[in-house]
């Protein structure tokens, strides 16, 4: 479930008949609940526009907890390949 580029996680509680979710792509702990998949989703983009508004008060940028970068494993020679054709295009 996505509201802005926030997404959010839920799963339901069959004994209290309800949804309860959380924004999982951020470092802080937002968390919403619904009754319904509508409800639901209304109270996710309630939580995250209280969570905005807050960081706003504050003064605090919201904390995505993905910086765009990954590593993973090459090969040297594929590394080499790698950092060459980056450099021709200006890139790291």
């Amino acid at each position: 479930m996505r509201y802005k580029d926030f997404l959010g996680e839920f799963e339901y509680d069959e004994r209290e008949r309800i949804f309860h979710g959380r924004v999982v792509n951020i470092q802080d702990v937002v968390t919403f609940e619904g009754r319904s998949i509508a409800e639901l989703e209304t109270a996710l983009a309630d939580s995250v526009e209280d969570y905005l508004d807050f960081c706003r008060e504050i003064g605090k940028t919201p904390e995505m907890s993905h910086s765009g970068k990954f590593n993973v494993r090459i090969s040297m020679a594929v590394h080499r390949l790698a950092a060459a054709a980056a450099m021709v295009q200006g890139k790291s």
